[in-house]
């Protein structure tokens, strides 16, 4: 039986990788995403819902793919969404979602690609992980927003069981950088077993 694009995705090494797998998995991924229940786009912008009141100050969709990630920002009600991610491909799909208000090919090569504080919000959603964002992503986001700025995130049950990536939060958080404001473990990708930790943090 081959491997599908979604078992892939897990075993993923490089940055290299990661682009090629997700240039060509672009065209089919909504299709095999929400074949195995995708879950946590709907999970953290309902997250992210209960704790920013103010529906339309700006908030950027990190690592937006094809955009499942905007139609869920967008139903709950958020009205100025941007998308930035580094595969063109899955850009062109987004574009189509109708979700977002800017789209912009993310360059991995810089260290800063969000302009400080342009951002209430930040959401990384299916972003950070193994064979995905290393944990230091967190940091990237973090220091992008302004105190009072929020990050909504999920790490799947991969990452978490990556003491990095737990770890890379929990710095954060035991120095009192950030608060924690939100944590759930719940569905990820139901049909393939895996669940995630959603979380909504505060910049101190």
């Amino acid at each position: 039986m081959q491997d599908t694009f979604l078992d892939k995705a897990y075993a993923l090494e490089t940055a290299e990788d990661t682009q090629k797998l997700y240039n060509d998995w672009a065209a089919s991924y909504d299709a095999e995403i929400s074949e195995n229940g995708y879950a946590t786009p709907g999970r953290v912008a309902e997250a992210l819902d209960k704790h920013l009141n103010e529906k339309d100050v700006p908030i950027l969709d990190f690592g937006c793919g094809t955009g499942l990630s905007g139609l869920a920002l967008k139903l709950s009600d958020f009205a100025v969404i941007d998308g930035m991610d580094p595969n063109p491909q899955m850009l062109d799909q987004a574009h189509a979602k109708d979700a977002y208000r800017r789209l912009t090919l993310l360059d991995l090569e810089d260290e800063t690609p969000i302009e400080q504080g342009s951002y209430a919000a930040i959401a990384a959603i299916g972003v950070i992980g193994t064979g995905a964002a290393p944990a230091s992503t967190l940091d990237l986001l973090m220091n992008a927003l302004n105190p009072g700025g929020m990050l909504a995130f999920s790490l799947n049950d991969h990452a978490l069981a990556d003491h990095q990536y737990p770890a890379r939060l929990n710095q954060w958080l035991d120095c009192g950088a950030a608060r924690l404001l939100f944590q759930r473990y719940g569905p990820h990708l139901p049909k393939q077993g895996i669940k995630c930790n959603v979380y909504v943090i505060e910049k101190a």
